[in-house]
């Protein structure tokens, strides 16, 4: 009994934190009000010069103004952005400089204004050696050194002559060629090198599994693939006979090797020595020719090439490059979600743009306590220090998870401290005020996690919780510019403007685009419902790809070109505009499931619901038309749940606990009054949970590169327990 109590306190404590506005103050009242009266002095004495001298004034005018119209007037839009100066209408813009109408010539202006300008940076492997874990796994750790630099002129002229290679091994102008690598500085050459060359470049994940990679490679008919040696012999190696006309594989290691072993008529090259092949002259691309055919990630099934033409990706950076203030060549932007993925694409052609330095990294290696990082070494953001990243919610999640647990373990005095500055810093950001003295005494360890020297975070790929992004905002002492796009509009949907610090938004539309809310009769959702306008988003403008390659039903389906000749996307997502002209994602058409009572549950709500709460890693909703109520998978949080099975007097490996019926049904509990903290309705709490052990990653194939679950892949994975927990078994 006294086991669960203290759960149960535990259990509140979280939720205070996790859901709650403010952190609770826990603290002898005295000290309270002292250090309540410091602050207070402090503030008095400061405000009016640094009012003065800041323009936090302007800063806040412009976080209040409206910043998307109405077109027509009408509450369904389309909404285009305004100018910031005088609030008028803007007309959609298409390109970023005069003249750089192809991605060829973005990389060509690039080298032309910053030819000595560091452009792309690899830290080098120094050691690698296997480290034992406490479970029994065995995990290879590394020791990185500094970044070594390539300069603008340098970057472009490796992919001159990588692209003159290509051309010499018979890769023709307009003709596809495939590349399927991790991120890295060889993957943003390779694709340089087929834009010089007008070589339209398929993109595949890393992480997809044999059948989708064949599958691509088939349906756009690949003779040339580039790829990384791991990837070679992990990934490609046993699909090669499915791929009949492949014929060259270009690996980008630098040291030389031999190739034993492939079929006959597949040649191997080293990235090193196709650039020393005979030059071969270029053929220019023009805006219309496509750029990049970028397969999906699959959350929906086989994945859709989308086809990207040059002037469409030119678009969607123009747009974002607008949302990022005083973007220069002074700025250092870390580069480690997948190129394959196109937020990562257009944030790293954003950088080259302006003259920025990209240093790579990867998930494993990102700070100094990824899992890859010897203890005792320096992880990529600290040694790079990037002002700019773009990172998808997964990772913030973690960051902020990591940090509030390490709050949780800290003395009364100290997390009571930190609990102050928090909540002090909460409510000046939202007067437009800076902070320096609890960045400086607070929040200084929590920023250094980042490198030190973030300025601007870009938030993309899936919706970012309104507690996570407040907390970013608050403790990395940045903002949080939280994006919406999808890779049939090039990313560029909405970015939220930086000095908007309101949260569970995603902006005002780019400059790229314009925005329509349909009506979606079936959901409930209405262009004229109150007090916000709400329907299906759709995206139009320059940035809306031409289609998916090879589908002309799906097509028909999703794209249509209006009376004007301008392109139009329907991306299955439910929106509605708030009277500042922002937009928030509320539902997402594929995700409602109608219970056997007749109400809607909107699976995506409810996981974005229960995300946040600390003993949830991850979590999967799961609903059947022909049931009452609703099940959930879920990741639990390991240091969470060993810990709460430690109270409950419970011993055993990680998978024992996991399928522990008692430790569901107190996670379940817990699950239930996180759920109701946070005003979910009562048929919309997972009635039954199966925790798993094992975590989603993109390498299990159960979420995709972006880390959106694959809903079919998860139904199928947990059949047996879907059948049990709605009374089959």
């Amino acid at each position: 009994q006294r086991n669960h109590q203290c759960m149960r306190r535990n259990t509140i404590s979280f939720r205070k934190k996790c859901w709650g506005m403010k952190l609770k103050e826990d603290m002898n009242p005295l000290l309270l009000q002292v250090f309540r009266s410091v602050v207070w002095v402090y503030s008095v004495i400061t405000f009016l010069p640094w009012y003065l001298l800041s323009g936090a004034g302007a800063n806040l005018d412009r976080a209040r103004r409206v910043k998307a119209r109405s077109v027509s007037g009408r509450p369904a839009g389309p909404y285009r952005a305004t100018n910031h100066e005088d609030g008028s209408q803007q007309k959609l813009v298409s390109s970023l400089h005069p003249g750089v109408d192809t991605l060829d010539k973005v990389m060509e202006h690039g080298a032309a204004r910053f030819p000595e300008r560091n452009c792309l940076g690899t830290r080098e492997v120094l050691s690698e050696e296997d480290e034992l874990q406490p479970n029994g796994k065995v995990f290879k750790k590394v020791i990185l050194g500094e970044y070594q630099w390539m300069s603008y002129e340098e970057t472009y002229q490796a992919a001159v002559c990588f692209g003159s290679g290509l051309a010499a091994l018979g890769q023709r102008p307009q003709c596809n060629i495939a590349i399927f690598c991790e991120t890295r500085a060889e993957w943003m050459i390779a694709a340089q090198a087929c834009f010089i060359y007008n070589f339209p470049l398929v993109t595949l994940y890393s992480t997809l599994g044999g059948a989708a990679i064949a599958h691509g490679l088939n349906e756009t008919e690949i003779t040339h693939i580039i790829t990384s040696k791991d990837l070679l012999h992990s990934r490609l190696k046993d699909i090669l006979l499915e791929v009949p006309r492949l014929q060259h594989i270009i690996v980008v290691d630098s040291k030389p090797t031999s190739w034993p072993g492939f079929p006959r008529g597949i040649m191997v090259h080293n990235m090193d020595a196709v650039q020393e092949l005979v030059a071969v002259a270029r053929r220019r691309p023009v805006p219309s020719d496509i750029a990049v055919i970028m397969y999906t990630s699959g959350s929906t099934g086989i994945p859709k090439g989308v086809m990207i033409s040059h002037s469409n990706i030119i678009a969607g950076v123009t747009g974002m490059a607008e949302r990022i203030p005083d973007l220069d060549e002074t700025d250092t932007y870390i580069g480690y979600l997948p190129l394959a993925h196109v937020l990562e694409l257009s944030a790293e052609m954003v950088c080259i743009s302006h003259g920025c330095c990209i240093g790579y990294s990867s998930p494993q290696t990102l700070a100094d306590q990824s899992t890859k990082i010897k203890k005792g070494s320096k992880g990529d953001t600290s040694v790079l220090k990037p002002t700019l990243m773009a990172a998808v919610p997964e990772i913030m999640d973690r960051i902020y998870k990591n940090v509030m647990t390490k709050v949780e373990e800290m003395s009364s005095v100290q997390r009571t401290l930190f609990v102050l500055a928090y909540n002090y810093k909460m409510e000046q950001i939202t007067k437009g005020y800076k902070t320096p003295l609890c960045d400086s005494l607070v929040f200084r360890k929590v920023r250094s996690l980042l490198g030190g020297h973030m300025r601007v975070l870009l938030s993309g790929g899936a919706p970012l919780s309104a507690a996570t992004q407040r907390f970013m905002n608050i403790c990395l002492c940045c903002p949080v510019g939280q994006g919406y796009g999808l890779t049939e509009t090039c990313g560029a949907g909405t970015i939220s403007e930086m000095w908007d610090y309101s949260t569970g938004r995603v902006g005002a539309p780019l400059i790229c685009s314009e925005i329509t809310l349909k009506d979606w009769e079936e959901g409930g959702y209405y262009s004229t419902d109150k007090p916000h306008p709400r329907g299906e988003i759709v995206i139009g403008g320059p940035n809306v790809t031409m289609g998916y390659y090879k589908n002309e039903v799906k097509n028909r389906e999703d794209f249509f070109v209006d009376s004007n000749g301008q392109r139009w996307f329907c991306t299955g997502d439910i929106g509605e505009f708030h009277p500042d002209g922002c937009l928030k994602i509320i539902d997402r058409k594929k995700d409602l499931v109608k219970l056997q009572a007749g109400e809607y549950v909107s699976l995506g709500k409810v996981e974005a619901m229960l995300k946040n709460c600390p003993f949830v890693d991850n979590i999967c909703a799961y609903a059947n038309s022909d049931q009452s109520y609703v099940i959930g998978f879920v990741v639990p949080n390991q240091k969470q749940l060993m810990a709460l099975a430690e109270q409950r007097g419970l011993r055993g490996s990680w998978e024992e606990i996991c399928n522990n019926p008692d430790m569901e049904r107190d996670v379940l509990h817990i699950i239930t009054e996180a759920a109701l903290s946070a005003k979910l309705e009562r048929f919309e709490i997972p009635r039954k949970i199966r925790l798993s052990a094992e975590p989603w990653t993109p390498e299990t194939g159960l979420v995709t590169d972006a880390f959106k679950l694959k809903r079919k892949e998860l139904k199928s994975h947990y059949q047996e327990d879907i059948e049990r927990m709605y009374g089959g078994k």
